[in-house]
């Protein structure tokens, strides 16, 4: 029982997941437990294409796509989209039709202002006046859509 506390746990993160061309030929950190276990040799991210790979096609096959790499004021601008669509000010991406669904956006916005809440003291200046002037267009817009 003793020698299996000592032994502790290893992780290995498997994916060959590359979010952008810093991590090429990188290895592949560990988390371990109380042993200290070392990470295997030859643990390294694939490198294909530089971005996130496998989303799946229509027909069920992995397409090799390369995604735009991730920042604070990416994730702001892709919620403020979703936001949008769910005001009906921008067509759905999948249908092309003005749809609203205020509720759906009004999550969408809490969302973001529970981020700047979050965040607050963490944000460079830019940061933070680009989620403080998403957060109040889109309360604006959706004061006027609720027509309250």
């Amino acid at each position: 029982m003793e020698e299996q506390e000592k032994k502790g746990f290893v992780v290995r993160d498997r994916r060959k997941i590359v979010l952008d061309e810093t991590d090429k030929g990188e290895k592949v950190e560990e988390t371990a437990g109380p042993s200290g276990g070392q990470p295997p040799s030859g643990a390294t991210v694939a490198e294909e294409g530089g971005g996130t790979q496998g989303e799946a096609t229509r027909d069920g096959e992995k397409a090799s796509r390369a995604y735009p790499h991730v920042t604070f004021s990416t994730f702001v601008f892709s919620l403020s989209s979703s936001a949008l669509v769910h005001l009906g000010e921008v067509p759905d991406p999948s249908t092309q039709k003005l749809e609203k669904d205020l509720p759906l956006a009004k999550q969408i916005i809490d969302t973001l202002a529970m981020l700047q809440e979050k965040t607050k003291g963490n944000l460079d200046k830019d940061e933070e006046q680009l989620l403080q002037t998403v957060l109040y267009d889109l309360r604006l817009r959706f004061v006027k859509q609720s027509g309250s």
